[in-house]
Formats: C-alpha cells, sequence, structure tokens
C-alpha cells in the first residue's frame, strides 16, 4: 500500500510540474522556474477534506477549510500549541506588555523572506494591519469581530500600529483586551507580502503569498490545492514534506475508500459509521481531533415566526438531542448546553438543559403565534467536523418536530451559497456549528452572538449580551471574566436564538506511513513537521 500511495502522490505532483513547465509565464498560479523541482525521491501527501476552500487569503473568510490551506502557506505572529491553543512565538520572537494592559511590542524574527522573495519586517506587518483596518466587513469578516470594527468606528479597539526600526512592532491599544495574544495567532491574521496583496488586489485569494512552510502552486476549484516546499523557509531543515495536495472529496465514503485504495494519505472527516472500518485495517490509523467545537439548530430570530421566543422554545424542548449524538456520532459525541466548548475559560456547568419533552414542547407551542404553516429546515450539503452527515440529522429533527405539530421541509444548497444565505438570514431553521478559531470564549460566543458577528447567522440581537461580550473582552479579572460569560451563556438558553446540538470529537484517518501528524483543536493543521515513510 505504501508504494501505491506514494507512487499516486509522486504521479500527480509529476503531471502539475509538467503542467508548470510547458505553461506561459501569465498563467494564473504559475510558478517561476526555480519552483520547478526533480520528483524523483520526493515527499508529498494528499489530505482528503470534506469541501474545498472558499478563498485562499485567509483574512477575507471564515471558512475552515480555507484556514486548513492557509496554515501551510502563511504564518502569523504568534502560534498555537501542537495540540492546544496556548500561544507561543512565532514570526515575533518576543512579546512585551505595558503594566496597564494597552501596549504589546513584538520582536519580529530576522532573514524571513515571503515567498516572492520580498522582506518580511516590521514594515511589512504594519501595511497588513493597515489594510485590514481600512477595510470593511465584507473584505475582512474576522477582523471586524476579534478588533470591534475597523479604522475610524467609536468602538475599534486598535488605536495605533506602529514600526520600531525593522524588526520591532507595537500596536497601541484604547483600552486593555485579554484575547489579544489568541487573536493574533488565528490564522486569519495572517501575514501576507504586500507587494503581493497590494499589486493583485481582490485577486490575491487565487495567487497567496506568505513566508510560510509551503508554497502555493495550483488551484482547481472544488477539486484541488497543490503546494510545494519553501525551499528558503526560515526555519532550518524544515518543511520536511515536498509537496501537500488538499483534495476536495465531499461524499465520506468516497473519502475513506480513497484513503483505503492508497489514492489519499489522510482522510479528514471520517463518518462516526465508520470506526470499525477504519480500525479493523492495519495499514491505517483513527485519529481524534481534540474538541473545540459545537453543531447547532439555528433559527432565524428576526424571521417570523422565529421572532417568538416561546416557538424557539417549544422547538428546544421537541428535538431529541440524545439520540441524535447516539445515532449519527457513535459515542463521539456530548449532547451540548451552552453554544460554547466545554474546554472554554467560563463555561457554565449550570445552565439548564433543554430536556427532550414533547408535551412541554407542545404546550409552548399552543402558546406561541406558529400558525402550523410548513418550515424550511435547511441541512449542510457537505460534512463538518461538528456534524459529518447534516441530511442525517436534519431529518431526524424533522421527525422530531413533526410530533410535536411543526411542518417542516428539508432543503439544501451548495456550500458556499449555504453560507451566504445562512448569513443573509433566508433561512428559517437551519444545522451550523463552528469550532474555535482560538480557544477564547470570546471567539465563538461573540462570532456568533454579537449583533454584528460574522457568523451571526440566527441574526441574535441582545442590549445586555452586547454589553457583557465587550465588558468579557477587555475584563483583565480571570474570575470576573468567567462570570461574565456565564450570564451570556443563561441568557442565550432563555432566548433560545440557537439550540446547540453537540460537541463532537471530529475524526480523521491517515496511512500509518505517515509520521508526526497533529491534529490541531482549530481543525487548522501545521504539516511542516510531517513525514512519509
Amino acid at each position: 500500500m505504501k508504494n501505491k500511495r506514494l507512487g499516486f502522490s509522486l504521479v500527480v505532483m509529476a503531471m502539475f510540474f509538467l503542467m508548470v513547465a510547458c505553461s506561459s509565464d501569465d498563467t494564473k498560479g504559475e510558478k517561476s522556474s526555480g519552483d520547478k523541482v526533480n520528483n524523483k525521491d520526493k515527499q508529498t501527501i494528499v489530505y482528503g477534506r470534506g469541501a474545498d476552500s472558499v478563498s485562499l487569503d485567509p483574512s477575507t473568510v471564515t471558512d475552515g477549510e480555507s484556514f486548513k490551506v492557509a496554515r501551510n502557506i502563511f504564518e502569523t505572529l504568534l502560534v498555537f500549541g501542537e495540540q492546544d491553543t496556548s500561544t507561543q512565538p512565532g514570526l515575533a520572537k518576543d512579546t512585551k506588555i505595558s503594566d496597564d494592559g494597552k501596549t504589546y511590542t513584538f520582536t519580529l524574527e530576522e532573514n524571513v523572506k515571503f515567498h516572492d522573495g520580498t522582506d518580511f519586517n516590521a514594515e511589512a506587518v504594519v501595511k497588513n494591519f493597515e489594510r485590514w483596518m481600512n477595510g470593511s466587513a465584507d473584505k475582512f469578516p474576522y477582523y471586524a469581530d476579534m478588533f470591534s470594527g475597523f479604522k475610524g468606528d467609536k468602538n475599534h479597539i486598535i488605536e495605533s500600529v506602529k514600526a520600531d526600526g525593522d524588526y520591532t512592532f507595537i500596536i497601541q491599544l484604547k483600552k486593555p483586551m485579554m484575547p489579544l495574544l489568541n487573536n493574533l495567532a488565528m490564522v486569519a491574521f495572517s501575514i501576507a507580502s504586500p507587494t503581493a496583496f497590494e499589486k493583485d488586489g481582490e485577486k490575491f485569494g487565487e495567487n497567496p503569498v506568505g513566508t510560510g512552510p509551503f508554497k502555493f502552486s495550483e488551484w482547481k476549484r472544488n477539486d484541488s490545492v497543490i503546494l510545494t516546499k519553501n525551499e528558503g523557509y526560515w526555519q532550518d531543515g524544515l518543511p520536511k514534506l515536498d509537496g501537500v495536495i488538499f483534495k476536495a472529496m465531499p461524499d465520506n465514503a468516497a473519502r475513506l475508500n480513497a484513503l483505503l485504495s492508497g489514492e489519499i494519505d489522510i482522510a479528514d472527516g471520517v463518518a462516526p459509521a465508520s470506526i470499525s472500518t477504519v480500525e479493523q485495517n492495519d495499514q491505517i490509523i483513527l485519529i481524534e481531533r481534540p474538541s473545540f467545537n459545537v453543531g447547532y439548530l439555528g433559527m432565524t430570530t428576526n424571521k417570523a415566526p422565529f421572532t417568538d421566543i416561546k416557538l424557539r422554545q417549544a422547538i428546544s424542548h421537541a428535538v431529541d438531542r440524545q439520540v441524535i449524538a447516539d445515532t449519527f456520532f457513535e459515542g463521539k459525541a456530548l449532547v451540548a448546553k451552552n453554544p460554547v466548548q466545554p474546554t472554554a475559560l467560563g463555561y457554565n456547568e449550570d445552565t439548564p438543559l433543554y430536556d427532550y419533552d414533547p408535551e412541554k414542547a407542545k404546550a409552548l407551542l399552543k402558546e406561541s403565534s406558529y400558525d402550523g404553516k410548513e418550515l424550511e429546515l435547511w441541512a449542510m450539503p457537505v460534512p463538518r467536523p461538528y456534524m459529518p452527515d447534516g441530511q442525517k440529522v436534519a431529518e431526524a429533527i424533522q421527525k422530531n418536530l413533526a410530533d410535536v405539530g411543526i411542518k417542516t421541509k428539508i432543503v439544501s444548497f451548495e456550500w458556499a451559497t449555504y453560507l451566504e444565505k445562512t448569513k443573509a438570514g433566508e433561512a428559517d431553521l437551519f444545522l451550523l456549528g463552528g469550532t474555535s478559531d482560538n480557544g477564547d470564549p470570546d471567539n465563538l460566543l461573540l462570532l456568533f452572538f454579537d449583533r454584528d458577528g460574522s457568523l451571526n447567522n440566527s441574526q441574535f440581537s441582545n442590549d445586555e449580551v452586547q454589553k457583557l461580550l465587550q465588558a468579557g473582552r477587555s475584563e483583565q479579572d480571570v474570575e470576573k471574566r468567567k462570570e461574565i460569560y456565564k450570564q451570556i451563556q443563561l441568557i442565550l438558553h432563555k432566548e433560545a436564538p440557537v439550540l446547540p446540538l453537540v460537541h463532537s470529537t471530529p475524526l480523521l484517518a491517515a496511512s500509518k506511513s505517515v509520521k508526526d501528524f497533529k491534529a490541531h483543536p482549530t481543525e487548522a493543521d501545521d504539516l511542516k513537521n510531517v513525514t512519509v515513510e
């Protein structure tokens, strides 16, 4: 199996480099002759995943599949631990914080080059921040979320950014911001080549240029993204691979079969029902990704009939989440009662659980304004770590709702369209979820429930939650900060803009020939230390 797997990878890479050698200089995604390599004895892996990236410019997107690729092209000032969200030096080798918590001084690595040969330095970092700060929520959604708006906005938390010499970068805040270091380790705040993004503008996401261990080579939409080794990488001896191919394979069974046949080396998003198949094959191993996620049933709260809290609460009692967890996750999920991962600071163990109670649901339904009209229940078209089979989960929920007198019709759309339409508030009921990008409770709670949050697909707006989110972001006392997030969770339970369903343990499988692969809880896997035997 090892020879077949390596053979496939080498053939794909050889075909790609032959194409590059023959193509013209202005071909989209082409690399210069300096990027051509002899494929003899080269190490490559094929990483099978459930969906394609939306863009390869991580500052413009919110989806995990985009971040998964970008993590290996770009780098951030700080990085997370191998399998946690502790912050460690990245492109910044040292960080100093002022006593008042408002001035952050970063000492940068020297002799680092972007893939286009230009210098990484403090001025390049400033230009990245200025790009984000002078943008808009449509262009840079995570910047808006994590830094409370843009330059000139009342709540924008950054006072200024500046370079102090070539290798010192300084952020001045208007007030303390506790999640700042975690935010700066997020893929969304990767440092890109100013020369490249100034030249390519909105097309930068199709030809990304970072400082990371791998260079972008080619993107075939809805098929594959090919990365090649950055021969000039600043960390000695890395990366160990010569190339990575990210292969989009939406069908769970097809992806697993591709792993079993040696067509791919890593399969992300293994369906829980396939655990026994993986465990019975002595050539592959099952990998559990640490769980930082939540899958939920969303309700568009500014759209009738979901403006009615009684209806939202009725639905919350109508859904049998334990059966969903048992049936579709094979014991690899916990029933969720909060829309934030249990490992988060301030997770509220005392939040009441919406127990499965059809009679209570019927009683609440009678008190509501629901008129019996058929509602649309949107099911995700692709597997996600928090929900490997959205269609089947939707069917189970549809039956639960029918049992209490709520008629639904299951609909779906292509993935990018699904995200766009749910964000626009077009759905009635919808399945979605998320994985924390940095481990801090500010991340998911703000993304999901700030009235301007980029993932606030339920269109939720609550003045008290709004105040608490801002307070939690600036509170320097850890115990007080915990209490703030516990209060938020209690309000969200009562208001029920979403029904948290499960916290899943995402599953992957890999060939035994793949060594030193560490599945990261944020889903953005760093592949620079991976080898193939």
